[in-house]
């Protein structure tokens, strides 16, 4: 089918739709006439989202692409302003929207998760054997300070607590967290180079330290200590590099459109992971303050959690949102 006769053969539905937008938009209906036009409306809006996809998959004309993406996008406010503001946009958005943003974008993830999961790997084998090589990675005086961090005498896991409370160390967590965070998908504007180096850059000091740890004899220490919250924080580092591999991906190949269109597409369609890393993180950084660092619980309870953990984070990447699929 040309673009031609796909816009011919769809050309009434779409113009209905952009009508009963403009009538909703511009006058105020009784519950009962909202719901009869809601309905209609949101009718129409599903099949301008399949019409939208079969023009993408077939590279139809920039414009063509960009009437249906402007059109999906007013229907979408139409419908969901009134009745999902607050509490409901964002119920929305972590059990539907980012979940499914994640599998739309499921081939950047995985290359995201190898680019991070090689360099640990490697660098954690070639450390443990060969534990100067860590100096290759961090200098003596962090290589010090991790020993000390992770030692079985500490009184607290984890980094010297410069604050004095957990609340402190929380807020120390969030900020560090957010910062690798946004590395990893800011710099993906440069064509995606940027955030391979981060990715690969955080796997390789996370492998090299536990690499190190590990053949100092502080692995039961270390281990405990990040196996609950990695859950939530290594898997959002990953998604905010998949994320920026996305950016850089519509820079390198933007089709049809300009390079400039094909990035405001991709960071409207990427920003979705964004907002669920953010929460991401939060937990982690709630987890590392008040639990993971811990002295007190016992083992097998921390690893115990770390599964459930692990289990339900994947479990909600991977299952949540799929029968609005």
């Amino acid at each position: 089918m040309t673009p031609l006769q796909f816009e011919q053969l769809y050309e009434r539905d779409w113009e209905e739709l952009q009508q009963l937008l403009a009538q909703m938009r511009g006058r105020r209906y009784g519950k009962e006439q909202l719901q009869i036009h809601g309905d209609r409306v949101a009718f129409l809006y599903r099949r301008a989202c399949e019409h939208l996809a079969l023009a993408r998959a077939r590279f139809y004309p920039a414009y063509l692409v960009e009437r249906l993406e402007q059109m999906t996008s007013d229907a979408h406010q139409a419908i969901y302003q009134h009745s999902e503001l607050g509490i409901g946009r964002l119920r929305r958005l972590f059990m539907r929207d980012f979940p499914r943003a994640v599998r739309d974008h499921a081939g950047f993830v995985w290359i995201a998760a190898a680019l991070f999961a090689i360099p640990t790997i490697v660098l954690g084998l070639l450390v443990y054997f060969r534990p100067e090589l860590v100096l290759s990675v961090v200098d003596a005086n962090n290589v010090a300070g991790y020993e000390q961090m992770y030692s079985n005498a500490a009184e607290q896991l984890g980094r010297p607590r410069g604050a004095q409370t957990d609340w402190g160390m929380f807020g120390f967590y969030i900020r560090h967290n957010v910062g690798i965070a946004f590395q990893c998908y800011a710099a993906g504007l440069f064509a995606g180079v940027g955030s391979i180096f981060f990715i690969a850059f955080n796997g390789a000091l996370a492998g090299a330290i536990g690499g190190y740890l590990t053949e100092r004899g502080l692995a039961s220490t270390f281990f405990s200590f990040v196996v609950t919250h990695s859950a939530f924080e290594l898997t959002a580092i990953v998604l905010s590099g998949a994320a920026g591999l996305r950016l850089g991906y519509s820079l390198l190949a933007p089709g049809r459109r300009t390079r400039v269109q094909s990035l405001v597409n991709a960071a409207r369609e990427s920003v979705v992971i964004v907002y669920g890393v953010a929460a991401m993180l939060l937990i982690a950084a709630a987890i590392e303050a008040f639990w993971s660092s811990a002295t007190w619980i016992p083992l097998p309870m921390k690893y115990s959690v770390a599964a459930v953990c692990w289990i339900a984070v994947l479990s909600y990447l991977t299952l949540q949102g799929r029968r609005a699929d």
